[in-house]
């Protein structure tokens, strides 16, 4: 069994007056790369900002490794590595000394520590130059190895990809794919980029208005939503016999949509024409993480 290096239970926060994260539940384990999905406002900043002991909250608790954050703060921190928002550095330093200056506030970080996260996160050839100098690419791969000096077991990462073009979207994907594969590290990324989430991540756990509304492994949530996408001729009579088995839906240009079932679905082709239909088309579809998404929160941009 994979052990748990994130458990969040019942976490609530009240702002002036009003909640604005309503008992979210969740775990991390070890060696995978979690998604926290949703809106912008959605609740997922602030959430992340509890976790890491920026804000407490209203009631809950957090355990990192064993350690809860209210009554073992130090101790949980121990284990926790994060960057919230944007990367924090001094752009007149070079990306060694931003990292040497960061490892003086660390217990038991020395310089062969540093030289390994500069060797994890790939930047060897360019360290020794002045951050200002830096592609926001770099600026994030300096800000994770910032977050790696502690040796962390969950590492927090609130939207790495905001700002970089595709080469660099890919890059940053791979990148944290090895830190999860390779180093073992539980990864938290959190995105409003659907499609990010579903190439990159494990498990995910999708949030709207400060709720979390369905956890699950990304390959079953698609799975569950698998459709066929028929082109029949005439449309209606299509529709009228499939609704016979079925749930049916028309789309706008003209295709006809049913859930994927495998046993049925060549009982419906065959009976469609049986019944004088034409089938001009008959394709399955595993859809985009952004169907499910839409269909789940309605298409709400949330409030949190």
């Amino acid at each position: 069994m994979s052990t748990v290096t994130l458990s969040v239970s019942n976490l609530r926060k009240m702002i002036k007056g009003k909640e604005i994260i309503k008992g979210l539940n969740f775990e991390l384990q070890e060696g995978e790369v979690f998604g926290f999905l949703g809106p912008n406002g959605a609740g997922k900043t602030t959430t992340i900002r509890m976790l890491v002991g920026l804000i407490k909250p209203t009631s809950g608790s957090i355990e990192i490794c064993g350690y809860d954050v209210k009554n073992d703060f130090t101790k949980a921190m121990q284990y926790m590595g994060c960057i919230v928002e944007n990367p924090e550095l001094y752009p007149f330093l070079s990306g060694y000394d931003n990292l040497l200056h960061f490892a003086r506030m660390l217990p038991e970080v020395d310089e062969h520590r540093i030289a390994e996260v500069v060797s994890l996160v790939g930047m060897q050839a360019r360290i020794h130059d002045r951050v200002k100098t830096y592609s926001l690419g770099m600026r994030q791969r300096l800000g994770i190895a910032q977050a790696l000096l502690n040796r962390p077991k969950v590492l927090i990462l609130d939207e790495p990809t905001n700002g970089l073009d595709p080469a660099g979207i890919r890059e940053m994907r791979q990148f944290i794919r090895a830190l999860a594969e390779q180093e073992g590290l539980s990864v938290l990324v959190s995105s409003h980029l659907l499609s990010e989430i579903q190439l990159l991540c494990d498990r995910v756990a999708i949030i709207s208005k400060g709720e979390i509304i369905q956890v699950d492994m990304v390959a079953n949530l698609l799975n569950k939503q698998e459709k066929i996408i028929w082109r029949i001729e005439p449309i209606q009579k299509g529709k009228e016999i499939l609704r016979r088995y079925t749930e049916v839906v028309e789309t706008d240009d003209g295709y006809l949509v049913t859930p994927y079932e495998e046993k049925q679905a060549a009982i419906w082709n065959r009976e469609l024409i049986t019944q004088g239909t034409q089938v001009l088309e008959m394709n399955r579809r595993l859809p985009a993480l952004e169907d499910l998404f839409l269909e789940l929160t309605g298409g709400g941009e949330g409030i949190g």
